[in-house]
């Protein structure tokens, strides 16, 4: 893109931006002459990925702002008014706490109601999956969250949301994104306007305790918590975000009284105790860490400023180890499928739900209960969108549980998105059920790997900025599908599937077939002779290019020889993914 073009797109978002704030920011620019930042603010626009739209806050088109908010709000609004027929149409937004999450859920708010939708807005930060459960609590036809999730403090982002609780599906967030480039106009009314026509409606309490009461519902061994709750000490923190408040009040209300981190149970968008507010880094429960030895604790429990990723770091004998999200997602499966069998509570045709990156392991531990395993694309939208398909469907399976390998878990069907508050209460549940019977969590996870195998799993991320990290993200995807390799980290590649047209191609035959049912993808997985896995994709969310990796041995192979078998296999895997992305 010329620098003229660049300028042109400069002067018309000057034009566009109503705030002082980020229009004075492009201007500074323009005058300074300040031509890299420039450009990578308007060589192109926000996009929708797994998560939304996401980015750095700032002027221009492609940074968040209000403009930007007001943008994809009104094509939200208008893809909704074309394509669903209501007589009444109702849209709910959240925030978190994230600087300028309040501001641009107002604007969003303003454009909803400047084109006739009935708008409720909490009155305050609360959490990814409160939002969920509002949308189908509320009866409403869309919702908008106002989330980076876990990203750094520079970042913000907006999440749509349907009339489900799910996150935009395809064709959805493709359309609405369409409608949002072709705005011409944007409808706003003032807040004042808005709240005597009663188009804005600020709610809190009437939403929060049918979602509390949901949470709490879902504990399996109500009665053990009551009993003994007390015996399980537990840190948690919120990283400075939305599970301050909710997430203390579930856990001592079922009889669990958490020790919470008090410099970060503060709701800053400046994350000001940690570099990262993501539970999935050691160095971001560091602080819990301190406290949690201080004070002996079982487990240290942390969420993500949205609350809707849970981190845990369990107590071993050589101290506190921090589960990955396969590893937790394999502890709630085989606690939740073994709990609901003993109380005969299982449905008829159970069925678990994961992505396509997530551990094999998930399968094997869903088989011994009989419980139906599927795979969707990365992104939990496609967990939910999943259970949406079993509601209307005459197959008859009935959703319990799944999850994703970057920290989400979603445990009934009542929230259609990621859910750290429920998975925070069943994992102290399921702590304390372990520890009432002399193991702890890692020792339970040593059982799962004695009788269903090995597992490990990485991943590996480069982050490749501006758009010439994008060219290069796309030449690698390029030439692994044209030139793949045929052995990786020394085992053959027995065959490989591009999610991308939905093909196998079988390497000993030849063959290639197009057997994946699933949308298109951008995704190759790579299936070595020795069931390990090997996954890539370009981030949906970020500038960076993932590898997933899966190594595994078998469970009649004795335990300590299968962690040193399966370690010497992911060693060498990593030494060649990083090869591959340097190459």
């Amino acid at each position: 893109m010329e620098k003229t073009e660049i300028i042109e797109r400069a002067e018309k978002y000057i034009a566009l931006e109503e705030d002082d704030f980020f229009r004075n920011q492009v201007e500074v620019l323009i005058k300074e002459n300040n031509t890299n930042e420039l450009y990578d603010r308007f060589y192109k626009d926000l996009e929708f990925g797994t998560g939304g739209l996401r980015g750095l806050i700032g002027g221009g088109f492609n940074r968040m702002n209000s403009y930007i908010v007001q943008r994809a709000t009104q094509g939200l609004a208008s893809y909704i008014l074309k394509n669903v027929d209501s007589k009444n149409y109702s849209a709910v937004i959240t925030y978190d706490n994230r600087n300028f999450s309040d501001q641009f859920a107002l604007e969003a708010a303003r454009v909803l109601c400047g084109n006739g939708f009935k708008t409720f807005l909490f009155t305050g930060i609360r959490s990814t999956p409160q939002l969920s459960f509002a949308i189908r609590h509320l009866g409403a036809t869309t919702g908008i969250n106002i989330t980076s999730s876990h990203n750094p403090p520079e970042y913000n982002g907006y999440k749509a949301y349907w009339s489900d609780g799910c996150q935009v599906l395809p064709p959805h967030d493709l359309a609405i994104v369409s409608e949002a480039g072709n705005v011409t106009e944007i409808k706003t009314i003032s807040r004042e306007d808005a709240v005597e026509k009663g188009l804005l409606k600020m709610i809190d309490k009437e939403v929060d305790e049918p979602y509390i009461s949901m949470v709490k519902s879902l504990s399996i061994r109500p009665e053990l918590i009551e009993e003994r709750g007390k015996e399980l000490r537990v840190i948690y923190t919120p990283l400075h975000g939305a599970g301050a408040e909710i997430i203390p009040r579930v856990l001592s209300e079922m009889g669990i009284n958490p020790f919470c981190v008090k410099e970060q149970m503060v709701q800053d968008g400046d994350f000001p105790t940690v570099t990262l507010p993501n539970p999935e880094e050691p160095s971001a429960l560091k602080m819990a860490l301190n406290v949690a030895k201080d004070m002996r604790a079982d487990i240290v429990l942390a969420t993500d400023p949205d609350s809707d990723r849970l981190g845990v770091a369990v107590a071993g004998k050589d101290g506190y180890e921090l589960l990955s999200g396969n590893q937790l997602g394999a502890l709630l499966a085989e606690y939740i499928f073994s709990g609901l069998k003993g109380k005969g509570a299982l449905p008829e045709k159970p069925a678990l739900i994961k992505t396509i990156v997530t551990t094999e392991l998930l399968r094997k531990i869903a088989e011994q209960y009989n419980v139906a395993c599927f795979d969707v694309l990365t992104g939990i939208k496609y967990i939910a969108g999943k259970i949406g398909e079993f509601e209307t469907g005459d197959e008859g399976y009935q959703y319990v549980f799944g999850g994703e390998e970057s920290f989400g878990y979603l445990i009934g069907t009542e929230v259609r998105d990621k859910d750290a508050i429920s998975a925070s209460l069943m994992t102290a549940e399921m702590a304390l059920y372990y520890k009432t019977r002399g193991l702890t969590l890692l020792d339970q996870l040593d059982k799962i790997y004695e009788k269903y195998g090995y597992f490990q799993e990485i991943l590996i991320g480069r982050v490749l900025k501006g758009e010439s990290g994008i060219q290069i993200m796309k030449e690698l995807m390029e030439k692994l599908r044209t030139d793949p390799p045929k052995t990786f980290a020394g085992k053959k590649i027995v065959s490989i599937k591009d999610y991308l047209d939905g093909a196998v191609l079988d390497l000993q035959s030849g063959q290639r077939k197009k057997t994946i049912e699933l949308p298109s993808s951008n995704v190759l997985q790579f299936i070595l002779r020795d069931n390990s896995i090997i996954s890539v994709r370009p981030s949906g969310t970020e500038p960076k290019i993932k590898f997933y990796a899966s190594c595994c041995d078998n469970p009649d192979v004795p335990l300590d020889d299968a962690k040193v078998n399966v370690k010497k296999k992911m060693d060498t895997v990593k030494e060649e993914i990083n090869s591959l992305i340097d190459g």
